[in-house]
């Protein structure tokens, strides 16, 4: 297949799966392997951590009024009661570290678990499972089955330092079992914890952006820098045009497809749930492990 089909295709899986619930790290280790692309050549390692920056990127962008808006407030808030530890924008930090110490931790494990198709399909699989549960607790009690004592919280402006803690633990888990989506250990974290859909869907963009951004910049270190002058075992950067055009495209569509995927996920929570998503990961991950299975 062209070089440029494939840098759309995967530019466009990435810009849909990556803030959606469904894991856009196993989609596209899938992808690759359906389309016969090498997981182990440099370049496509590389490709795959560019196309993710585009989709990062989007972020920031759609979200720039609500960040101007905190950053106007900070400390305070919008309300004059918060402190310099419960802002929205400090407890997005806080949930960040309380993600990336462990995650960093457990280099090792991800790095193990990272190329492997069975792992990504049962946590397609698991996590399916897990969110349908929870979101259909929550649908059924009317949005109060994990309130303890509280009332529902439906603004990041009114979120806890537990709450912050609570969802930056759920994330370690998609940093270690590639499959199991951070939007959806984010999304669900947020619901046991008492936060209503849109809010627990608005910390999770939030807390993707630190996330994701010293992800990436950690991977383009490792891949500048290799160990002890070892081969990059994230990928190297390309070195003619044609190599850095498939980039760019890829970066650019990933940016437009998921600025797209953002704003309609955002109206979609609204109104519905999170069921259909579940569904999706359950019947993906069964085929990808009866598919991947059958050698």
């Amino acid at each position: 297949m062209n070089d440029y089909l494939l840098s759309v295709i995967l530019g466009i899986i990435e810009g849909l799966t990556e803030f959606l619930p469904v894991s856009s790290t196993a989609h596209l280790r899938i992808s690759e392997a359906l389309m016969g692309i090498d997981m182990g050549n440099g370049f496509w390692k590389m490709f795959s951590i560019v196309i993710q920056l585009g989709a990062i990127l989007t972020l920031p962008f759609y979200f720039r009024a609500r960040i101007v808006e905190f950053l106007g407030d900070f400390p305070r808030g919008k309300r004059g009661d918060k402190t310099i530890l419960t802002h929205p924008l400090s407890l997005t930090i806080i949930a960040f570290v309380c993600t990336a110490i462990p995650a960093f931790l457990f280099t090792k494990i991800i790095g193990k678990h990272l190329e492997s198709i069975t792992i990504m399909g049962i946590s397609l699989i698991v996590g399916g499972i897990i969110m349908w549960l929870v979101d259909a607790m929550y649908e059924r009690s009317n949005h109060k089955a994990f309130l303890r004592g509280g009332k529902l919280v439906e603004d990041m402006e009114d979120m806890s330092i537990g709450q912050a803690v609570w969802i930056g633990l759920c994330q370690i888990f998609s940093a270690v079992f590639p499959g199991t989506s951070r939007s959806m250990s984010t999304i669900t974290g947020g619901e046991l914890a008492g936060m209503s859909r849109p809010a627990a869907l608005e910390f999770s963009f939030f807390l993707s952006i630190p996330t994701m951004v010293v992800a990436t910049v950690y991977d383009f270190y490792k891949s500048m820098r290799p160990h002890h002058g070892q081969p990059s075992a994230i990928g190297t950067m390309p070195t003619d045009a044609h190599s850095f055009i498939v980039l760019a495209i890829g970066f650019v569509v990933s940016f437009i497809v998921a600025y797209g995927v953002v704003a309609w996920f955002m109206n979609w929570v609204r109104t519905r749930g999170f069921a259909v998503f579940a569904a999706y990961r359950i019947v993906v991950g069964a085929a990808v492990l009866w598919w991947f299975g059958r050698g």
